[in-house]
């Protein structure tokens, strides 16, 4: 193909290039997903035209990256990267160039570009394509393979290894030999990454359409031991039972279940690390039995320490690892109405269907198939139940307060505290005794327990 179809406000901004006689081309990713029959996500356009000519031809340009030669240009509604041709070089810090200079042709500056799917230029307003390094063939071919010699690009970016593999996760192709072996040797390029950028791009890998297998290239690469040592460490993991997976590959599996039906991320990375504490847990018990006592709390606590390590926010880190702690629960219909409702207030109202999303997870990671739709329906059925019967599951839903307990006496404080909390836990056992006259009368008899002198206080 020599041509893409060229939307129409591309095709006006470019006259505005054109009618000063510069040229301006579409690059990057939303050529590569126009061949592939996609919708361009985003437009990044390069031009023969320095920043400075650029900010003359609009009415509105932010300028975002100057230093770099690029500007933002705010059109119609649309935001457009607008950077001017340029080439790249010393990397030093092994993620952004210390020496950048204007590039006569598009063809210069598209052998800075990570990836010949990515080294493609359609010039405007023609659309026809511009190509290289046989890029198109490699699109054709569903080969991920790097402009010019793999070792240089990835010392130049040491994210570039983990776009590799995330672009052949997402897109179904196959990382070319060069490039691969050239990962381990990009390692240490790798490590002066940042947290968030690596994050940035475990996160692209996480919610992408079958994330498993760039962790699975991760791992033959070496990435994986690197970058997520907690996860390598499942590999060989073995478990019995109904399991036929190691427990890495259970928690890819899982994980790809979570992408494959849409589940929130939350859920996608709770089903990739909710088993990460049995590497430290394992022991064999007297029958020759590998048991994983309390995994989840030990799962919590590290899904909590990456989670950290590379900045996520402190609602997402809380997210997740509830999802992680609470994945083992074990419904049995002889639980009392209370034990539903402790359940409830435990998980979080909020949480119950994102456990539930997890735990289909975990169930279609077991065997690799996947289990009738209904096997959570009894405890889905007793908390629905549970929850229309009675709101009364935190300490604001009870029918008094503190200023209702101050007024008979009770002083605010700790002491207080203690008394709210009896309340709440007298509420769950019995939702009828949430009236203000009942709870005050139990608050009097939980506060004399802690009158000096009374012996049941002592």
């Amino acid at each position: 193909m020599n041509n893409v179809a060229v939307h129409p406000l591309l095709k006006e901004i470019s006259s505005y290039f054109t009618l000063k006689g510069k040229k301006v081309y579409l690059v990057g990713g939303a050529v590569r997903d126009l061949l592939l029959g996609k919708k361009a996500q985003d437009w990044d356009l390069a031009t023969d035209a320095r920043p400075e000519e650029v900010k003359s031809l609009f009415r509105r340009v932010i300028p975002t990256g100057i230093k770099h030669g690029t500007v933002t240009v705010l059109f119609k509604g649309y935001s457009l990267e607008v950077t001017t041709f340029r080439t790249e070089s010393d990397y030093r810090d092994g993620r952004r160039p210390d020496k950048v200079e204007y590039a006569a042709t598009i063809e210069e500056d598209l052998s800075r570009r990570d990836f010949t799917m990515n080294a493609l230029a359609a010039e405007l307003p023609s659309g026809r394509i511009t190509d290289p390094f046989h890029g198109t063939a490699d699109i054709k071919n569903r080969i991920i393979r790097c402009v010019g010699n793999a070792e240089e690009r990835f010392a130049e970016d040491g994210l570039r290894p983990m776009r590799a593999l995330r672009f052949a996760s997402q897109l179904g192709f196959t990382v070319d030999e060069a490039t691969l072996h050239a990962i381990p040797l990009s390692l240490g390029v790798t490590a002066k990454v940042s947290p968030e950028r690596i994050r940035d791009e475990f996160e692209k890998i996480v919610a992408g359409g079958k994330p498993g297998a760039a962790f699975l290239l991760m791992e033959k690469t070496g990435l994986l031991s690197m970058l997520f040592p907690d996860l390598s460490r499942c590999r060989g993991v073995e478990q019995k039972g109904l399991h036929r997976f190691d427990v890495l590959d259970h928690s890819l599996l899982s994980l790809n279940y979570a992408a494959e039906k849409g589940f929130p991320q939350r859920v996608r990375l709770a089903a990739l690390f909710h088993d990460l504490g049995k590497a430290v847990t394992k022991k064999l018990d007297d029958n020759g039995i590998w048991t994983f006592y309390q995994h989840e709390r030990e799962s919590e606590r590290i899904t909590g320490r990456i989670l950290r390590q590379y900045r996520y926010p402190n609602t997402v880190i809380d997210g997740v690892t509830l999802l992680v702690r609470e994945h083992m629960f074990h419904y049995e219909e002889n639980w009392s109405d209370a034990a539903v409702r402790r359940f409830v207030v435990r998980v979080g109202e909020e949480n119950l269907k994102d456990l539930y999303l997890l735990r289909f997870a975990d169930a279609f990671g077991t065997a690799g198939v996947e289990g009738p739709a209904d096997f959570l329906l009894p405890l889905a059925n007793r908390v629905e139940s549970v929850l229309s019967q009675n709101k009364a599951f935190t300490l604001k839903d009870l029918a008094v307060s503190g200023k209702d307990l101050m007024e008979t006496g009770i002083k605010p404080g700790k002491h207080m505290g203690v008394i709210l909390n009896e309340l709440l836990e007298t509420v769950l056992d019995d939702p009828a005794l949430n009236t203000k006259e009942r709870l005050l009368e139990i608050a009097g008899k939980i506060n004399g327990r802690y009158i000096p002198g009374n012996s049941d206080g002592n």
